[in-house]
């Protein structure tokens, strides 16, 4: 963050869209402002809601700066403005939260399925966000303790809290909160950098096709009771003629409470969607550190469906790109199953070669 706006920080934050006018902000987002949506305030748009300051937006590629206070949003965010930058003023106490899942019905009578889920979706370049929680709060804990003959029970589970979808490239999250439970995260599309973030899940909750950067994260595994394995971290459907997935680099392997047990949670499997023979899911982890639910399976086979319905599965070797180099902690075990890079072949997994000239 430039260092004008770390100095003017304390006085922006210091009453809900009182704040003197300043340049650097185009509209104060405010869960707690009861005036007319778009009102000024000492000369800046203020607004009750993420989504109607977007809909006011401008159009162009110009940056559009939103500082976003304290607060529960409970809204259901499509960005494709290019180059909207966020703010929040707390990263756990400016909360952006929805609750679909795949089974959530849609507008059109069908339902919302994975990609429809998500609280955020991304679909336009340059989207920045600093300092805010991002969740999907669908209750999958209760769903899962209900009977399988129980009617109210929901088979589609999937709930996506941030979607990186077709158009977008070159997105930031820089120290956020990413949380729910199955299917996270799901960067899809374009480069993204996850520099200082947080996210939690615990089934296949990072995956996608996209190519994503995470450093010094924290990944926080969650318990999944009575199932084994308890979870898996990533599922990338890198396409094959790309050379980079996922790369985590310098991230903490965590698990979020003690009684998840050991060795019960896999790094990762290789996601085809509907089969597709063209992917070759790439997860590579350097230098993390990784707590003892890690276990040394490190990873396991995916089944798919293919588009004449015909059953396939897909195992790590060859169908994947796996690697660790540089592993520490308790959750690192030697093992076949484990595949380990050289440090030669460490050295082409890079923070530039990954973002390919872009420079955050």
């Amino acid at each position: 963050m430039h260092k004008s706006l770390c100095l003017l920080l304390p006085l922006l934050f210091a009453s809900a869209c009182t704040q003197p006018s300043d340049s650097s902000w185009d509209t104060v987002v405010d869960a707690g402002f009861r005036g007319r949506p778009g009102a000024e305030v000492a000369g800046v748009p203020c607004y009750p809601s993420l989504s109607q300051a977007l809909a006011a937006a401008p159009a162009g590629d110009t940056p559009w700066r939103v500082l976003m206070r304290k607060g529960r949003y409970h809204e259901k965010v499509r960005v494709d403005r290019a180059n909207l930058h966020l703010l929040g003023e707390s990263r756990e106490e400016t909360i952006l939260s929805f609750d679909a899942c795949g089974d959530t019905p849609a507008p059109d009578g069908t339902t919302l399925g994975t990609r429809g889920s998500a609280t955020l979706t991304i679909q336009a370049p340059g989207f920045f966000a600093e300092r805010m929680t991002i969740e999907n709060n669908f209750d999958y804990p209760a769903n899962a303790l209900r009977a399988d003959t129980d009617p109210a029970k929901i088979a589609h589970s999937q709930a996506v809290a941030v979607m990186i979808a077709a158009g977008s490239d070159r997105t930031t999250f820089i120290d956020c909160v990413i949380s729910g439970f199955q299917d996270t995260l799901f960067p899809d599309a374009g480069r993204a950098l996850f520099s200082k973030c947080r996210i939690l899940g615990h089934v296949d909750f990072i995956f996608g096709a996209g190519q994503a950067l995470f450093e010094a994260c924290e990944i926080v595994s969650r318990d999944r009771p009575g199932k084994n394995p308890t979870g898996y971290i990533t599922a990338p459907s890198t396409p094959a003629s790309y050379p980079y997935g996922f790369l985590f680099l310098d991230c903490r392997l965590l698990k979020e409470t003690p009684e998840l047990p050991r060795g019960s949670v896999r790094l990762g499997r290789p996601w085809h969607p509907q089969g597709d023979l063209t992917v070759s899911g790439s997860a590579v982890f350097l230098h993390c550190w990784m707590d003892d639910h890690i276990g040394p399976e490190g990873y396991a086979a995916i089944g798919a469906t293919d588009s004449s319905g015909r059953k396939l599965s897909f195992e790590i070797e060859p169908d994947s790109r796996f690697f660790e180099f540089g592993s520490h902690g308790p959750g690192t075990l030697a093992s076949p199953a484990r595949p380990r890079l050289t440090a030669e072949a460490a050295a082409w997994y890079t923070r530039e070669q990954l973002l390919r000239g872009w420079k955050p």
